[in-house]
């Protein structure tokens, strides 16, 4: 089993070096989480063996994305969504009931376009910023979550460039 890598990206709006730069990095699983969603259809047709999970976000139209997302990596369960629809930008409040709901150890959401890492009541939250956009003063970003295979969990950020 092992312990499992998971890449966390958001809001590129249109930068597809921004996606590609991300994509080329090495993890088991890569989560987009929204903003993007068509520049990633792209990314999806070109790199078919990577396992890449996305959720549309406010700014993606005609897409057949859903709004949520969850999987289970070494036994450790992540919901993943845009979060405008959780409305992220006044409260986390409604992400830590999305994660509750779900039996989620981590939730994950973007719309923000700033950096996140929050733990409250046995719950990660993390938003990877922005990977194009970035609006907390920090240079674009992504995350990265890794689960060890006895289901301990390590968070962080890194700048794209």
């Amino acid at each position: 089993m092992g312990t499992k890598r998971v890449i966390v990206f958001s809001d590129t709006h249109g930068r597809k070096t921004a996606m590609q730069k991300i994509i080329d990095r090495e993890a088991d699983i890569y989560i987009f989480l929204g903003d993007g969603e068509k520049e990633l259809e792209e990314i999806k047709r070109r790199f078919p063996e990577k396992v890449i999970y996305s959720v549309r976000g406010n700014c993606d139209c005609c897409t057949n994305a859903p709004a949520l997302g969850s999987c289970l990596v070494n036994g450790i369960r992540i919901v993943f969504t845009h979060g405008h629809n959780q409305r992220v930008n006044f409260t986390d409040e409604y992400l830590f009931e999305l994660a509750r709901q779900n039996g989620a150890s981590v939730v994950l959401f973007g719309h923000t376009h700033c950096r996140l890492i929050k733990y409250k009541d046995g719950v990660y939250a993390v938003n990877p910023g922005s990977a194009s956009q970035p609006r907390d003063g920090l240079p674009p970003s992504y995350a990265f979550i890794d689960i060890t295979d006895d289901g301990q969990v390590f968070c962080a950020h890194t700048g794209l460039y």
